[in-house]
């Protein structure tokens, strides 16, 4: 049966997610999620959580869903453990190196991979099958389609979101929050840069925000489609959200529609209504809207019809009773639920009547008495002798001793087994650096590439442009890029056809298609490769190195540990965001942008887009300029170039051969200041 799956901010929204019909909830500890300005639950709070959705049937799954750093290891460490003893049902996880350690140290411990992994294909899928994931969390841009051929081809859960905030780039492959202002999203701290005015080629505009996601109607073509748990998300939203859109969930799987709880769920969060784009593959300007002033009023007028959703307690447990009433003996009750069972015997045995003695029905009503409670009676059955009476308090006694013992059961923590785990990456011996080069267009590569070991060129360069750079000494590597989605036949079909040395992946679905191409590969930009242990991870997946995540300082680069060789990207312009969306598209065609045009912060500072294969790319304002910084313990470099002419790209390469200093704007990146 479908799960519905209900975000958690607080204890409230679990109340509110529990006593609306929510399956599973997922919620994050104080830290290592990716909503760290939630309330979020201390360990105390988690076990307080667990014990309540346990003792209701529903499931409970904790989010540590960021990047790791190699110095949070213990402390990570000590969340995962803190999960196994409160029996939490799974982990939603992004880093690698956190993964493995989930891993090595708790093979009870299922792990759910989170949309921060940005897992677009099957491909993709068959690598999170070998890491040992049990469910994969889709990304918001797949299409139905898309979802059906995934599904059909793979016995791993899927999940996928239903309702809430669409975030216009690829989860895990976004970077403005981080660049801009020091926020990391894959951290847990996005300050939503996307929802401020940007401008196609001029001032004005919301180019970067899209409307928020609602399939609350369409939950069966979801079933139909292979996915198994129906996530809402909204672990920043208030309880009264939760039980909206929990209820709507609820109402659209029970084929019971209620128009008034869908125009609430509208009226308590919404961005100029909502969007079905993705989904069914219509993807344009209807996709857009910000939050409007009558969308912010509307929220006050449902509150408090929604809160009276879940102010009492719901029976949600069926149970069935079984009670022996006879003379002379004590009153014994089981009561059982979901194959557990509970026996208890009152102080109390029935008597004759001395006047009017109880009628089987009316004990059979007194049993049934469940108000309060999370229990309802499935059936009944008493083994009973008439003429006999008993107090209606000994009575009540005994069915409530029943319920609150089954309700123990219930909760009584099953702790996962966890190991004792010590991180000790060593120390990495780095190489004389060399230096690799990514472009984005063949037509970029000069004549003379001195002093380039490594070339990263797109699937699509010719064989003849490959053969004179193998010629020239140099490695060439072909790009599978950031955004796979439905192109990934393609990308083997290339990959395959053409005599590259490696496939350079920028997500696991790269690894996948590597594989199938029968190529070696390397991990490059969006592998989000943060500590030593994803390093190790991904060495062991057969990864031949590795790039690290540009959100990474260079005090965290030189204490990396492991042997896979590691590289840095010193040159180029950020790739902020990863969308299958084209914010330009909305303004002119492709034929009048002609991949020129660019985002107008309310700065005035320049964004360029670039678009290929179906997808947008967001670049940052001005390159990254390392020339005449030293960074240690890489075994390269990489020059990433983006919109650079040919000419321009060949001055860049010699400036870095000379260690000169930028000439013109410039930025570090985060390498010195580094991300909260």
């Amino acid at each position: 049966m479908a799960e519905i799956l209900a975000p958690a901010g607080s204890f409230d929204s679990v109340i509110a997610a529990v006593r609306c019909g929510a399956n599973a909830v997922y919620l994050g500890g104080k830290s290592f999620n990716a909503r760290r300005n939630a309330s979020n639950f201390s360990d105390e709070e988690l076990k307080k959580a667990v014990d309540y959705c346990h003792a209701r049937g529903v499931k409970v799954y904790q989010t540590l869903n960021t990047l790791v750093s190699d110095d949070e290891f213990e402390e990570a460490y000590d969340a995962v453990k803190c999960a196994c003893e409160c029996n939490v049902d799974a982990l939603i996880l992004q880093d690698t190196g956190l993964a493995a350690l989930v891993r090595r140290v708790s093979s009870s411990m299922p792990m759910h991979a989170s949309t921060q992994m940005s897992v677009q294909s099957i491909e993709g899928i068959r690598m999170l099958e070998k890491m040992g994931f049990s469910r994969a969390v889709l990304p918001r841009e797949l299409s139905e389609k898309e979802i059906k051929e995934i599904s059909s081809r793979t016995e791993i859960e899927l999940e996928y979101f239903v309702h809430g905030a669409l975030c216009m780039c690829v989860s895990g492959q976004c970077l403005m929050s981080s660049v801009l202002g020091g926020r990391s999203g894959n951290r847990g701290l996005c300050a939503q840069p996307c929802r401020l005015p940007f401008g196609v080629n001029e001032s004005g505009g919301n180019a970067l925000s899209l409307k928020d996601l609602s399939l609350v109607d369409e939950l069966s073509r979801l079933e139909d489609a292979g996915v198994c748990s129906f996530k809402i998300e909204g672990r920043m939203k208030r309880p009264e959200y939760v039980a909206a859109a929990v209820t709507a969930c609820r109402n659209s799987l029970n084929g019971t529609p209620d128009n008034s709880i869908n125009e609430a769920l509208k009226a308590v969060f919404s961005r100029s209504g909502f969007t079905k784009g993705y989904f069914e593959g219509r993807l344009g300007k209807d996709m857009f809207g910000i939050r409007r002033k009558e969308d912010v009023e509307g929220a006050s007028g449902v509150l408090s019809s929604l809160e009276k959703l879940y102010e009492k307690e719901k029976p949600l447990i069926p149970v069935s009773l079984s009670m022996k009433f006879r003379c002379g003996e004590k009153m014994l009750l089981e009561v059982s639920s979901g194959g557990l069972s509970v026996r208890i015997q009152s102080g109390f045995a029935p008597e004759k009547a001395l006047n009017r003695a109880i009628l089987k029905e009316e004990l059979e009503e007194r049993l049934s008495k469940c108000g309060g409670t999370q229990f309802y009676i499935h059936n009944i059955y008493v083994d009973f002798e008439e003429g006999l009476n008993a107090s209606v308090s000994a009575i009540n006694a005994l069915r409530r001793e029943a319920f609150e013992a089954l309700e123990q059961l219930l909760t009584e923590r099953k702790e996962k087994t966890v190991k004792s785990y010590e991180f000790n990456p060593g120390k990495h011996i780095a190489a004389v650096p060399r230096i690799h080069a990514r472009f984005f267009g063949e037509e970029q590569i000069p004549e003379k590439l001195d002093g380039i070991s490594r070339a990263v060129v797109p699937l699509e360069t010719s064989c003849e442009t490959i053969n004179k750079l193998k010629s020239a000494g140099i490695e060439v590597a072909a790009e599978i890029p950031q955004a796979v989605f439905s192109n990934y036949e393609k990308y083997i079909s290339q990959l395959s056809a053409k005599n590259f040395d490696l496939a350079w992946i920028c997500t696991l679905d790269g690894a996948g298609i590597a594989e199938k191409a029968g190529k070696p590969f390397a991990c490059g930009f969006g592998m989000n490769i943060f500590n030593s242990s994803a390093l190790e991870e991904m060495k062991s997946l057969g990864a031949e190195d590795a790039l690290l995540s540009c959100e990474c300082t260079l005090k965290q680069v030189s204490g990396l540990g492991g042997e896979i060789h590691r590289g840095l990207m010193i040159y180029g312009r950020i790739p902020l965001m990863v969308t299958r969306n084209c914010p330009v598209k909305n303004k002119i065609s492709c034929t009048e942008c002609k991949s020129k045009s660019h985002l107008l912060d309310r700065m005035n500072v320049e964004f360029p887009v670039v678009c290929k294969n179906g997808c947008s790319y967001i670049l940052n304002s001005r390159p990254l300029w390392m020339a005449d910084k030293a960074v240690s313990g890489i075994d390269f470099g990489l020059m990433y170039f983006t919109i650079e002419s040919k000419e321009e790209i060949a001055e860049v390469i010699k400036a870095y051969s000379l260690h000169s200093p930028a000439d013109g704007e410039f930025t570090r990146g985060l390498y010195i200041k580094g991300v909260l």
